[in-house]
């Protein structure tokens, strides 16, 4: 191949990607000038920060000048959330490194023939199982960001299938930020939620299975449905442009033709597949072992390094075509790193200005005179609102538990159903809102623009807005507790 090894970010997308940011990010500074700003106070708690309810008082205005709007960006690098930019960033030159060997060294082809190969003609059953996979993984052990490496992977499957990038992207991080949050048993949202509203951890369950059933089954359907639009009419693909190069680089094969693997390569997949199990299984142990709940991130991008270099190595015989793709890979990933430090700056500016409390303060004034299912649906709208500045689950809901729940219990909302509805609006705008860096590194693994994306999944958060609702009003009816 002449062309460049692994993902590179589509140069249009990449700026369309730029303005959205850089205009957000001049609203967010706006709004430092006009919203007053104020504080609560803040109490420790087991190690934890919380906000105490009553405590909001305005406060002046902090010095912060407009050119610092602009240099956010650079200064997120050194504030309070540095060492988790730091961590994203080398994260995605790791996995886009990676990714550039096993394709230049034709890894990837070969692993995704036998997968093919052994499904034959039920690769939507394949889509199926794959999409539920990933699912599953974010409502049982809320994982999200970590299967970043894992998605270049079903992005070339998809390929390989003849369908497109907005199809892999469903099957892999679509899929698990659905599960994420119709969340069953998600640690990081539901466990952290119900620890602060003093219920019993992930009770209620017997509500929410439901609820990941009626999700799966709208996602299903919207995803098939697409897929089968494209592999009818290649040219109906909201990428058809975009993706048709890969498309033909993952062209299927006569795998009659092919012959059987060298061994070289055989060693190679198997050491590949080595580190995915170990990968996998970093992954599902997060949750319950407190060091890779810290380092899981690291780690995982670390192991997808070793095994795709490794494999590139041990399959290829000219080694300085590996480490070459290894920084065309590093390389052509890089341009995403502006773009999560942008979007990583939206927070800075809105909580150096001195406005985070007061957006808060605000919206939970909105509780004021209002009933239960209303009241329930203002803590999802609150939950989105914040999403926009605040990614993280566990911080947000450190930032919003305090204030949500003795407000759900004036007006008559148990706090089962105000958990319910926090993590609903935590999850489902994890892949909407431009600001979440995972959104800007999956899109930047592929050639998808922020418009792109977000025209294809409108109508796909439309329905689930009417499912999550529905269930709100039941939960609401029903008394959904235990209290």
């Amino acid at each position: 191949m002449t062309e460049r090894s692994g993902a590179q970010i589509s140069k249009k997308a990449f700026i369309q990607s730029v303005i959205i940011l850089l205009v957000i990010m001049l609203v967010a500074g706006v709004l430092t000038r006009v919203v007053p700003a104020g504080t609560y106070e803040r109490i420790t708690d087991a190690g934890r920060e919380l906000i105490k309810p009553d405590s909001f008082q305005h406060t002046p205005k902090p010095h912060y000048p407009i050119w610092r709007w602009l240099t956010a960006p650079v200064e997120v690098l050194w504030g309070p959330d540095s060492l988790l930019v730091i961590v994203i960033c080398l994260f995605i030159l790791m996995v886009g490194g990676a990714f550039a060997v096993l394709d230049k060294s034709g890894i990837l082809k070969a692993g995704l023939g036998r997968i093919v190969a052994r499904f034959g003609g039920r690769k939507y059953t394949l889509l199926l199982l794959i999409s539920f996979f990933f699912m599953a993984l974010g409502a049982f052990f809320g994982i999200f960001e970590e299967v970043v490496p894992l998605v270049p992977l079903v992005l070339s499957l998809s390929y390989y299938l003849g369908w497109d990038a907005l199809v892999g992207l469903g099957m892999s991080i679509l899929a698990t930020n659905l599960g994420f949050s119709a969340a069953i048993t998600n640690p990081f949202t539901i466990g952290v939620a119900q620890e602060l509203a003093g219920l019993p951890l992930f009770s209620g369950s017997w509500f929410r299975i439901p609820i990941f059933i009626a999700i799966y089954a709208a996602f299903a359907v919207f995803l098939t449905r697409y897929a089968k639009k494209v592999e009818r009419n290649p040219e109906a693909s909201l990428v058809y442009d975009e993706t048709r190069v890969n498309q033909e680089k993952f062209k299927p094969l006569d795998l009659s033709q092919q012959g059987e693997i060298k061994p070289a390569m055989r060693i190679a997949i198997i050491w590949f597949f080595v580190f995915v199990i170990m990968i996998v299984a970093t992954l599902l142990g997060a949750p319950f072992i407190s060091f890779l709940t810290d380092y899981a991130l690291p780690l995982v991008g670390l192991l997808f390094l070793i095994g795709g270099v490794g494999a590139g190595l041990i399959a290829s015989t000219d080694k300085k075509a590996v480490w070459k793709a290894l920084g065309e890979g590093m390389s052509g990933i890089a341009p995403g790193i502006l773009l999560i430090l942008m979007a990583m700056s939206i927070k800075h500016i809105v909580v150096s200005g001195g406005i985070m409390d007061t957006i808060l303060y605000q919206a939970s004034r909105l509780f004021q005179g209002a009933n239960p299912f209303i009241s329930t649906v203002l803590i999802y709208l609150l939950a989105l609102l914040i999403e926009f500045f605040v990614a993280s689950g566990s911080a947000k809901a450190f930032l919003m538990m305090p204030i949500l729940l003795p407000l759900a219990d004036l007006v008559g909302v148990t706090r089962q159903i105000t958990v319910t509805a926090y993590c609903f609006g935590d999850g489902f705008s994890n892949m909407i809102y431009p600001t979440n860096p995972v959104l800007l590194i999956v899109l930047g693994l592929t050639v998808v623009s922020f418009p792109k994306w977000l025209r294809w999944t409108l109508p796909l958060w439309g329905v689930i807005i009417l499912i999550t609702l529905a269930f709100l009003a039941l939960g609401v009816a029903i008394g959904y507790g235990p209290f």
